[in-house]
């Protein structure tokens, strides 16, 4: 199973990865860049060989209180996720294939792990939202909101797009965003590994043993 690494500064200088707007059909999807054709190799992971900085992010959790990404994950596997709880497909899948995987991890690791999952569509997306979506997949997940633009330069910062709530051609409310899930190492805090859309739960379940001690999937 061969691994391809990629510098986080040339994922940044090609724009980013890619947008999707859940559920909106071939309209969707708008390449910004793409990566998991480069790497050939059909792991659903790809690996840093430079590690993106954790995002200095203080949002709101869903209980209404301040939260600041760094201090509350340092030393601690994260995976972090930008998306909306509108969206009809791609992120409750992504979620839920990290839920389910979860669950296979010793107690211990379970407790160690953060899951944190950043709004995409603040408008909508009040913490108390937040908190009834991901009470159905996983009550011990963190649901951020807050400032669109703070979010927005949040996710930049780790390659990730993200662009303001609009409508599609049906008058829908979309939230355009990447959707790549970001594994912060809690060695050294850094994003070392990039998880795309197509992420099963069994590559979850067999990679995320190795993740929660900083080691390579």
């Amino acid at each position: 199973m061969r691994k391809k690494t990629f510098a986080a500064a040339a994922l940044l200088a090609a724009a980013t990865l890619t947008l999707t707007a859940c559920g909106s059909g071939d309209d969707g999807k708008t390449p910004v860049a793409s990566v998991s054709e480069e790497s050939g190799s059909g792991k659903a992971s790809t690996v840093l060989d430079q590690p993106f900085e954790k995002p200095d992010l203080v949002l709101t959790d869903t209980h209404g209180k301040k939260y600041d990404l760094r201090a509350e994950t340092k030393g601690h596997p994260t995976l972090l996720y930008f998306g909306y709880t509108h969206c009809p497909d791609i992120c409750p899948t992504t979620m839920s294939n990290i839920a389910v995987a979860k669950k296979a991890l010793p107690k211990a690791d379970q407790d160690d792990l953060r899951v944190v999952f950043v709004t995409t569509d603040p408008g909508r997306d009040t913490p108390a939202e937040l908190g009834k979506w991901l009470k159905g997949i996983d009550p011990e997940f963190v649901g951020l909101t807050g400032d669109f633009a703070t979010i927005q330069a949040g996710a930049r910062s780790v390659g990730i797009a993200v662009e303001p709530t609009s409508k599609d051609k049906n008058g829908k409310l979309v939230s355009m965003h990447g959707t790549q899930v970001i594994v912060f190492s809690p060695k050294t805090d850094g994003g070392y590994v990039l998880y795309g859309e197509d992420a099963s739960v069994d590559e979850y379940t067999k990679d995320l043993p190795k993740l929660v001690k900083g080691a390579n999937p």
